[in-house]
């Protein structure tokens, strides 16, 4: 029996660079009011929300990617042809095939880097950055570009008053590379696919196009049992993945948890017992819901202001659609 040849990986992996794209336009709040009954003063104390960002037309998916990924190859002081692979993770990239990954990947320039596309929902991050570093361990690419982009004004339904005023619109990148200790810690993720249904497409496309309904499909969701989902079971995988990076909440400098609603975030801060001095992402005022974005636009924004800093230890957790998490502990770029 012959033998295989092992893979000669990189022994770690770690966070090179981040960059991120938040369109031109910012929507206050007193626009979503134009088309709901509700108050500024509610938006903001139930999302903690204050404006977010809708793309142009000339703001696709594919655009703002490589906006947020030029930055992160900058930030990561690599040239784009050491890229080996091209992971997205999006919902709004709307052709079944091919891949936004792989238009990406052939405007950059790099030299016919691996390419394909994931949908994870709000999770889609982590998801992304695991399989990027076991890549690198691996051995199959070097250097692997991970990005979170969504345009979620096309998927929302401004009449619903329950999600028109949630969903924002970005692009955020890092590059993954080689390291020679740990900077990426073990990944906690999973599913509870018996909860699909709190979060949701309406209808499916096949239905829009046949005619059995008129309305353009859009993302709906069941608010009270998603927040009680992630303030309960999420502060939990949060735990795990603290407990699996051998650290505790005291050795924490940052965390930076999926920007759904800053309740959520406030009430994971007090189930975990962070320390005052750890910094916490709070994006979510005046990006909104990007779901696979949140995260790298939250860390890029957060090294960008000096809240935090090269070397910094971060919990990082996604959770949404699915349902579907990941959350785990890295070294910030």
């Amino acid at each position: 029996m012959a033998k295989i040849k092992p893979s000669k990986g990189a022994p770690y992996a770690r966070i090179l660079g981040v960059g991120g794209y938040r369109p031109t336009r910012v929507v206050p709040n007193e626009v979503i009011l134009e088309t709901i009954e509700s108050s500024d003063e509610w938006i903001r104390s139930r999302s903690g929300i204050e404006t977010r960002h809708w793309a142009s037309d000339e703001e696709t998916v594919a655009q703002m990617s490589i906006e947020a990924s030029g930055k992160a190859i900058a930030d990561a002081g690599i040239s784009v042809e050491q890229i080996g692979g091209v992971i997205v993770s999006t919902v709004s990239h709307f052709k079944q095939t091919p891949a936004v990954a792989t238009e990406i990947a052939d405007k950059l320039g790099t030299d016919r880097a691996a390419a394909f596309d994931i949908s994870a929902g709000c999770a889609g991050f982590g998801y992304g950055l695991t399989l990027a570093k076991g890549m690198i361990v691996e051995g199959s690419a070097e250097y692997v570009l991970v990005i979170g982009v969504e345009r979620l004004s096309d998927l929302t339904d401004l009449e619903d008053r329950a999600t028109a005023f949630l969903f924002g619109d970005g692009a955020g990148a890092v590059v993954v590379g080689p390291s020679q200790e740990p900077a990426i810690g073990p990944t906690v993720w999973g599913s509870e696919g018996d909860k699909s249904d709190t979060i949701k497409q309406t209808v499916p496309w096949t239905d829009y196009r046949d005619g059995t309904v008129e309305k353009f499909p859009a993302i709906t969701q069941e608010g009270q049992a998603v927040f009680r989902w992630a303030v309960f079971e999420m502060a939990k995988v949060a735990q795990q993945a603290l407990d699996a990076a051998g650290i505790t909440a005291d050795d924490l400098d940052v965390f930076i948890p999926h920007q759904a609603n800053v309740r959520i975030i406030d009430s994971m801060v007090k189930t975990l017992k962070l320390p005052e001095h750890v910094t916490v992402a709070r994006d979510i005022r005046t990006t909104g819901n990007t779901s696979a974005a949140s995260i790298p636009l939250a860390m890029e924004r957060l090294l960008a202001t000096g809240e935090a800093k090269s070397g910094d230890t971060a919990l990082v957790i996604g959770f949404g659609a699915g349902l579907v998490y990941a959350a785990t502990v890295v070294t910030l770029p």
